[in-house]
């Protein structure tokens, strides 16, 4: 309930009472011709009246204002008009920031516009209002943004999960990728060595075959060497045969 629908209720009340008041006095006024001095009220008798009447007015307008938090009903009724009032009333000046809170993409703001003496209570998602709660009464504004903190923080506990699991999950990407590299690398790297102890090892057994080779060809060279020294010692002592000796 607003502060118009209070004063309203208050004023009714008010002329309920004076009515019933008026009454009295009507009803006492008789009584007094009769047992007093002409002109004077019987004010104990119109007290005790005007005492009477009030008591009720003040008591149902004192449980109007009792009951005048919002329920969950009519936050519901009162949500989707609540939301276009305060976007409307954003495009101004009019409105001041008395406290925000984001968890993740989710955040509650609450708003105070003090031309109309009002506070405004939002929920929203990512600059989106969801939910609009409109009150004059500052304790029950700040009661609002508190239980909207906590939703928030509730609704915001499976997205920020999501971007823990998400960013797990493309750290892990990343050092699979690095790791395949590395391993690539040390692959590539085992390949040309493997390549190259099999063209070492082949080099080796064609040096032990061309090695095997010359040991053979030398063999047979210093053979033929000395059937020719031979073949030259015999030729020299022919050729000196019958020749006087030195």
């Amino acid at each position: 309930m607003d502060q118009k629908s209070k004063l309203r209720l208050i004023a009714v009340a008010a002329i309920m009472a004076s009515g019933v008041a008026q009454v009295a006095c009507a009803q006492a006024q008789p009584e007094a011709d009769n047992s007093a001095t002409p002109g004077l009220v019987a004010e104990p008798a119109t007290t005790t009246a005007l005492a009477s009447a009030l008591l009720p007015a003040q008591a149902q307008v004192q449980t109007q204002v009792q009951t005048s938090a919002l329920t969950p009903d009519e936050v519901k009724q009162s949500a989707a008009g609540n939301v276009a009032e305060l976007q409307q009333l954003i495009k101004g000046s009019e409105l001041s920031e008395l406290r925000t809170t984001y968890n993740a993409s989710y955040g509650t703001s609450l708003l105070f516009h003090g031309k109309e003496m009002t506070y405004y209570v939002a929920l929203f998602q990512q600059k989106n209002f969801w939910r609009v709660i409109k009150t004059q009464d500052a304790a029950r504004a700040e009661m609002i943004y508190r239980d909207f903190v906590r939703q928030t923080v509730q609704l915001s506990n499976v997205e920020i999960r999501r971007t823990q699991l998400e960013a797990q999950k493309a750290f892990t990407e990343r050092m699979i990728a690095l790791s395949q590299g590395r391993a690539n690398r040390l692959q590539a790297d085992l390949d040309v060595a493997r390549q190259q102890q099999t063209i070492v090892a082949n080099q080796q057994q064609q040096t032990r075959a061309e090695a095997l080779t010359l040991a053979q060809q030398k063999t047979a060279a210093q053979e033929q060497l000395r059937v020719a020294q031979r073949q030259v010692r015999d030729l020299q002592r022919q050729l000196e045969s019958g020749l006087p000796a030195r």
